[in-house]
């Protein structure tokens, strides 16, 4: 609740000013007119930025990397024990139904 506050104190803020420049004519009509499309532009660059220095200032974690490949490993080798469990499963079936005249297709 609190950040929400903090938005809308800047909105009114940003908002206050820019009627105030409109009043005012310190700023020409034309450009006054603008200022929320570049402010708009500003906001998007400066996430822009900030997206940028995060993904260069990003740490390495040796260790959680070293934990992940043991988990992808393992998650591989199940796979691999799985599909070798149902294969030989699916040949027993087979066995099973051909002499009672099912149709099991190609070997």
């Amino acid at each position: 609740m609190k950040h929400i506050v903090k938005i809308m104190a800047v909105v009114v803020a940003i908002s206050a000013s820019w009627l105030g420049l409109l009043q005012t004519s310190i700023v020409s009509q034309d450009y006054t007119w603008l200022l929320p499309i570049y402010f708009i532009v500003s906001l998007g660059c400066y996430g822009l930025l900030m997206v940028g220095i995060g993904l260069m200032q990003f740490p390495t974690c040796p260790q959680e990397a070293l934990l992940l490949q043991q988990v992808l490993y393992l998650r591989f080798f199940c796979n691999l024990l799985l599909y070798i469990i149902l294969a030989e499963d699916i040949l027993e079936a087979k066995d099973f139904l051909k002499p009672r005249g099912v149709d099991v297709g190609s070997d």
